[in-house]
């Protein structure tokens, strides 16, 4: 679709539509309940001298008033399915507007020691995670924030045509993750899989006949009970043995009814989840994967888990007292569902974390989906072997907004190292986050903001963003240089694309530029791949000396007393700088 607003609008009016003719009949549902328990109510009233026949009326109106109840409460779920889907769409209208600034910023992904996160905005206020994140499931966050962070280069294609496949099924990605939001989940996944990793059984295997003899033996005491042979004592006597049989493994059934009342409604969300998945037609390899992996079972992943969640739900019941004492009594009900738990979990619990895995998978990557969706104008990098690493033209970034961005062409070949200067604000801290998005994005599958790219897929490493620690004792200098360690080991170890922003910030200006020119020769000579922007002039003079060496520079004009920038990336070495005149301008000096 062109314009994915004009879908987003269409949609939203459409839910709330359907929305509110639900709730229309909600209404009517509501007060047909009303009129059948007051026509009931009159019928018994009326016929009272004739019990059959009240008995009757009262009968036949308890059974309407149910059929209603059930028609309402369906009604009132397919209602609340349309306000998120409704929801969902608003979100997107919003977003596309530029308010985003108060979702998840993704804080608790930024890492100072990985590859990339902290430097280039991937998370924070305004970050690319915050833009683009749309998961519900927690494990589906998590698995974004890999994804963005894991800096694998393998099997970019498949995941290109994976995200072109979700991006293609707005309304089934819409409705999987309304239908995920629509379920508030208490423990995590991680958090059950521990459990159900660690539960060890403890019923015995007699226990799969025990209650249904126990059951038998109660039917034949109450028929008897009725036919007058026993009396009431025998009944009495007999749900005390029940209960005591029970008792023997109260303490055990206690801490298993905990953890699955815990659980359960996680498993209702993920069985619904599945089930979406499961009848969803895929045909890119890495979906179509996932798939199969939900569908190796004699029975669905999704059956297999309502099953679960149906005996969890019959556990849950012994919260109920009287239920507790005459099911256990008469029927051993704590046991026989207690055993039906236990037995699922010997069954399935090592397939329990394989069947979370694809349903965060997908939470995760409708997200991708989503945001290759939003931006048809944007392109999927074409994946080569050529010798140019990026071959990119009117690259920009894809957070500023389109009516300021200013697009630039980018060509470098591997091997070649760029020395970018440039005036304060010219645009060069904006430019390295731009070319590191590209890499990020093209990694990850998704389409970057440019008019064209060709792609020789390389991972990336960055020193853009360097703090002292009080709490490591560590100076602002060290953790410069440890950082640039950290450079020099990693490309020892594989190629990397280095971008590098200002280094040796924390010494004098000779030192710095002495250290920098060293640092730059290193580099080149370790035949790696990047861009360096700096305000040292002294370094672009490596470009004689070394051919994989480039200059380039961001360029700022002063007119009529006015500073002016075209953020344009020009070959060469900029001229003009700007400190003193803003000092003066702003009055400072």
């Amino acid at each position: 679709m062109d314009n994915p607003n004009t879908y987003y609008q269409q949609q939203s009016e459409r839910y709330q539509t359907e929305a509110s003719a639900l709730y229309k009949q909600m209404t009517l549902f509501s007060t047909l309940r009303i009129l059948v328990f007051l026509l009931t109510a009159f019928g018994v009233y009326m016929t009272y001298s004739n019990w059959q026949l009240a008995a009757g009326i009262a009968i036949a109106g308890l059974l309407i008033f149910i059929v209603l109840l059930s028609k309402h409460t369906d009604i009132k779920a397919q209602r609340q399915l349309k306000i998120a889907l409704t929801d969902i769409n608003k979100t997107e209208l919003e977003i596309s507007k530029g308010n985003f600034h108060d979702r998840d910023q993704g804080l608790s992904f930024q890492d100072p020691l990985h590859f990339y996160s902290l430097d280039i905005d991937l998370f924070g206020r305004g970050s690319f995670f915050q833009f683009i994140n749309r998961t519900v499931i927690k494990e589906g966050t998590q698995q974004l924030a890999a994804e963005l962070k894991a800096n694998n280069v393998n099997d970019i294609e498949q995941r290109q045509e994976a995200i072109k496949e979700l991006a293609s099924k707005p309304e089934w990605r819409q409705l999987y993750s309304a239908t995920a939001s629509l379920i508030t989940v208490e423990t995590s996944a991680h958090a059950i899989i521990s459990w159900l990793k660690d539960h060890k059984s403890f019923l015995p295997k007699t226990m799969q006949w025990i209650p249904t003899i126990y059951v038998v033996g109660s039917v034949i005491l109450l028929s008897m009970f009725f036919l007058k042979v026993l009396s009431v004592d025998f009944l009495g006597y007999w749900l005390f043995v029940g209960l005591a049989i029970t008792a023997i493994y109260l303490k055990k059934i206690n801490v298993l009814a905990y953890h699955t009342e815990k659980i359960k409604d996680t498993f209702k969300q993920y069985a619904l989840l599945l089930d979406q998945i499961e009848n969803e037609n895929f045909t890119s390899d890495v979906l179509v994967d996932k798939q199969k992996q939900i569908k190796s079972e004699s029975e669905a992943a999704s059956i297999i888990f309502n099953k679960l969640s149906k005996v969890m739900d019959a556990l849950d019941n012994r919260n109920n007292f009287i239920s507790a004492i005459f099911g256990n009594g008469y029927f051993l009900t704590d046991l026989k569902n207690s055993y039906k738990v236990e037995q699922w979990l010997a069954d399935y619990k090592n397939k329990v974390e394989d069947w979370f895995e694809v349903v965060s998978f997908f939470d995760a990557y409708n997200s991708l989906g989503n945001y290759a969706f939003n931006h048809p104008q944007y392109v999927f990098p074409q994946v080569t072997n050529d010798k140019e690493v990026i071959k990119a033209k009117d690259l920009g970034h894809p957070l500023l907004k389109v009516a300021k961005r200013v697009d630039n062409d980018l060509t470098i070949q591997n091997e070649q190292f760029f020395i970018v200067t440039g005036a304060n604000m010219a645009g060069k801290s904006t430019f390295l986050r731009t070319v590191s998005l590209h890499i990020v994005m093209a990694n990850v599958g998704l389409p970057v903001c440019a008019s064209s790219s060709t792609y020789n897929p390389v991972k990336l490493i960055t020193s853009m963003r360097t703090s002292d620690s009080l709490t490591d004792d560590s100076s602002y200098f060290f953790s410069e240089l440890t950082r640039l360690k950290f450079i020099v080991d990693a490309i020892q170890q594989e190629p990397y694309f280095i971008i590098l922003d200002e280094i040796l910030k924390g010494t004098n200006s000779t030192d710095k530029a002495i250290g920098s020119r060293k640092f730059v020769e290193k580099l080149v000579a370790s035949d790696a791949t990047g861009i360096i922007a700096t305000h040292d002039l002294s370094l672009c003079d490596i470009e004689k000396e070394l051919a994989e060496v480039k200059n380039y520079y961001f360029d700022a004009e002063i007119i009529d007393d006015e500073l002016h920038f075209d953020y344009t990336f020009k070959t060469g070495v900029c001229k003009n700088m700007n400190a003193s005149f803003l000092l003066k301008k702003m009055e400072i000096i």
